[in-house]
């Protein structure tokens, strides 16, 4: 009774692990832009941390923010790449902190484009809204930051 048991309980975990990791393969192969958009955003979002560089004015800030909540929302439409928020492409050194803004302002811009593609999962569809408002968000903080420092 107990290997009988221990196989039928080892069978069911079998199941739902096919099951789980076939689900979040179709995702990924059916929003592979959404994936794109996390890269963009993860790499847009390590342009606006200053290490070393001095304090983060409040638009920097936000715009980190908004990056962050729109992160996940992606993940929460169950689009996941399972990287953290330092796995991002390098960033350009010889950036100066004006480049550097361009450059996010470039990549939030091709985050943007990514997810805003027709979604007909109306479940995705509040989440993709989302993300997008976010980015929105993150987009005008960006442009204020770049404002800033043009006039300073």
């Amino acid at each position: 009774m107990k290997v009988t048991f221990k196989l039928l309980l080892a069978a069911s975990a079998l199941t739902a692990l096919i099951v789980l990791s076939a689900a979040s393969g179709f995702a990924q192969g059916r929003h592979p832009a959404y994936l794109h958009a996390l890269t963009d955003l993860r790499h847009a979002r390590a342009h606006l941390e200053r290490p070393a560089h001095g304090e983060l004015r409040e638009q920097e800030k936000k715009a980190i923010h908004e990056i962050d909540e729109a992160i996940g929302e992606i993940k929460r439409a169950a689009i996941d790449d399972g990287k953290n928020l330092n796995d991002h492409p390098p960033i350009d050194s010889r950036l100066d902190w004006p480049g550097r803004l361009h450059r996010a302002l470039e990549l939030i811009n091709k985050a943007h484009n990514d997810i805003s593609h027709e979604e007909d999962n109306r479940f995705a569809q509040g989440l993709q809204l989302r993300a997008l408002e976010h980015i929105d968000k993150a987009h005008h903080h960006v442009e204020e930051a770049i404002r800033i420092v043009r006039d300073r």
